[in-house]
Parts: structure tokens; C-alpha cells; sequence
């Protein structure tokens, strides 16, 4: 039984903690409108620095990655020349991105399987739910493995996705559970199904993004979910592997994996209002995602660290904040060149 289906009778009682999430998500969301009125340049730049972010997050999360001198020609050029397949991964989830942006695309299958091509840049299984079974193996630096979960067989996987899309649009219809709710079980399911060969993590974060854009919740577009789930990691596959336990005989506690997904949902908005909704007029959109990039630090960090944090930003430009923040007194620099580290004072 889907987590969906555990909502349809209505008997399932809404965990105290969800209620919070809820509450705190339906009070930024109406502020929402006021925040994207508000300076169209600082937007502009939002969602093009969120764009970048995700696409290299996402892809991070599962193992692909590329390096940071590179982040601009693979995800800004028109026409990039890839180096090798992680590029082309990479910058196919930023395609995938455009495309729930420019196309608003339904929640069918149809879409599922073309946001599939475009994340596994068109590779030759891209667009193809799984030929054979696969299980979700944890493995050890000592060479140890074991199952973390076992996912539905390749023979069911079509039912199962037809299944679950058809869940999804009746529990809409229905209004079988609040649709933030949904959303969140629609993806423990989605990973519970495990559909494809490879690439299923980027495939359900492309899905929360565009489920949580037609349910109005639009803050996914200025600040990358997919950062914060990086930024996060531990818990996402903690929360997952505990609520996936029990699923298949539909006993299992979907609870912990949804608060995971309300709390990643939070955290962006939080972070949106301190960027968008209650500061003054930017010094400059770049300018303040290097100093938002700053803050972040703990200790000490590195040019090339903080050049990570910022994709999109030259590094002229990330040279010259420092160098604005150095004066001003808030960071210090310790070391000379490119290697030297940085700290932020008080």
C-alpha cells in the first residue's frame, strides 16, 4: 500500500509535529507574493544562482559532480563542450529545471520520464523505467555491504508508477490530506518504487520541486531546495530508510521522512524572507550571495571554498566582496595567494 493510500480513509491522525511545519509554511506562503513584488533585479539573480545551485547540489547528493572552475561553462554556456559524462548529467538536470520552470509540465508519466532523459543527459536507459531488479545497497569502507531497502520488482515497477500518479491526482481531487502532505508521501513512495536504473534521488527532487510549485508554494524557485537537502544529507537518508521500513506491507511510519521534507520546505522560505522579504534594497544581487555564502562558514574557509558556494559569481567578484568585507572589518585574511584561508571576526 502507497503512503498516499494510508490518507484516503482519513483515519490517519496528523502528527503534532507536521501541524507545526504547517502552520509556520501557510504563514510564508502568504507573504509570498509580497517578497517576489519586491525588487526584480535581486529575483532575476535569485533564481538564476538557484538554478546553478541545484543542478550541482542534486547531482552532488548522488555522487556526480564537477569541478567549480568549470560550474559556469557547463551551466551557463548556450552550447557547453562536455569533458565527461558527470558534465553532461549535470547539465542535464539543469535542462530538467528550465523545463518545469518555462513549462509548468502536468504530473503524469509522461513527465516523470522525460524529466528522467533530461537528468541522466539522454544516456541510453534515460526516459526507461528499470529492466531488472535492484535493491538499494549500502556499502562500507571495509568492503562490507547490506540492504538498505527493497525496492519493487522491475516486472511491477509500471503498475506501481501508474498506481502512485493516479494516487496522487485523486488524493488532489479528494482532498484526501493537506497537499504539502501529499507531496512529501508522494515522494517516499516514488523512492520506495525506485522506477529507474540510476538517477531516482535527482528524478524525486524534480517532482517535489514541480509538485510543490502547483500547489503554490513557489520558493523553490529563488532559493535551491536541493542545496539544502546536500546541506542536510545525513538526516534525508536517515529519515528515508526509517520511514521506508514496513512499506511494502504499508505498516510503515512515513511521518519522519515528511517532517524531513516540511523542514527542508521551512528552511528555504526562512532563508528566502532574509534574502528577499525583510532586508533593504541589495547592495548588489552577487554581491549579497557572496556575503550570504560568508555567513555560512563556521571557521575558516578558502577562496576557492567560497567560489563554491557562489556558482555563477566570477571570481574578480568574489575577490572583491572579500576584500569590501576585509576593510570593513569583518573577516580577516590569514595566509597570502590563492591558498591563504579567511575568517569571520566577532
Amino acid at each position: 500500500m502507497t503512503t498516499l493510500r494510508l490518507f484516503a480513509s482519513g483515519t490517519l491522525p496528523i502528527h503534532a509535529t507536521t501541524a507545526w511545519y504547517l502552520a509556520d509554511l501557510g504563514e510564508f506562503r502568504g507573504k509570498q507574493e509580497l517578497y517576489t513584488r519586491q525588487s526584480p533585479q535581486r529575483l532575476k539573480a535569485l533564481r538564476e544562482h538557484a538554478l546553478i545551485e541545484s543542478a550541482v547540489s542534486s547531482n552532488r547528493i548522488e555522487g556526480v559532480s564537477i569541478e567549480p572552475a568549470r560550474v559556469r561553462d557547463v551551466l551557463v554556456a548556450a552550447r557547453p563542450l562536455f569533458r565527461d559524462r558527470d558534465e553532461e548529467e549535470v547539465r542535464g538536470y539543469r535542462d530538467a529545471l528550465a523545463w518545469i520552470h518555462q513549462a509548468a509540465p502536468p504530473l503524469d508519466e509522461a513527465t516523470v520520464l522525460r524529466l528522467h532523459a533530461l537528468a541522466r543527459g539522454e544516456i541510453w536507459d534515460a526516459g526507461r523505467y528499470k529492466e531488472k531488479d535492484g535493491d538499494i545497497i549500502e556499502r562500507y569502507p571495509d568492503g562490507r555491504e547490506r540492504v538498505r531497502f527493497r525496492t519493487v520488482s522491475a516486472s511491477e515497477t509500471p503498475a506501481h508508477m501508474a498506481a502512485l500518479l493516479a494516487d496522487w491526482q485523486r488524493c488532489l481531487d479528494e482532498s484526501w490530506v493537506h497537499p504539502l502532505i501529499a507531496l512529501a508521501a508522494f515522494n517516499l513512495d516514488f523512492l520506495c518504487i525506485h522506477p529507474f536504473r540510476d538517477g531516482n534521488g535527482r528524478v524525486s527532487r524534480l517532482l517535489w520541486l514541480l509538485q510543490s510549485y502547483q500547489s503554490g508554494y513557489e520558493v523553490g524557485r529563488y532559493v535551491s531546495l536541493e542545496r539544502l537537502v546536500e546541506q542536510n544529507k545525513p538526516r534525508y537518508y536517515e529519515t528515508l530508510e526509517q520511514s521506508s521500513q514496513g512499506w511494502h506491507e504499508g505498516k510503515h511510519d512515513p511521518w519522519l521522512f515528511i517532517n524531513y521534507v516540511l523542514f527542508i520546505l521551512k528552511a528555504a522560505y526562512r532563508e528566502f524572507a532574509e534574502r528577499c522579504g525583510e532586508v533593504p534594497a541589495p547592495r548588489g544581487a552577487k554581491t549579497e550571495q557572496v556575503i550570504a555564502a560568508i555567513t555560512q562558514f563556521a571557521g575558516e574557509f578558502t577562496l576557492s571554498q567560497l567560489e563554491q558556494r557562489c556558482p555563477g559569481v566570477s571570481r574578480d567578484m568574489v575577490r572583491r566582496v572579500l576584500r569590501a568585507q576585509q576593510a570593513d572589518g569583518l573577516v580577516k585574511c590569514q595566509g597570502r595567494g590563492p591558498a591563504a584561508s579567511w575568517r569571520k571576526k566577532g
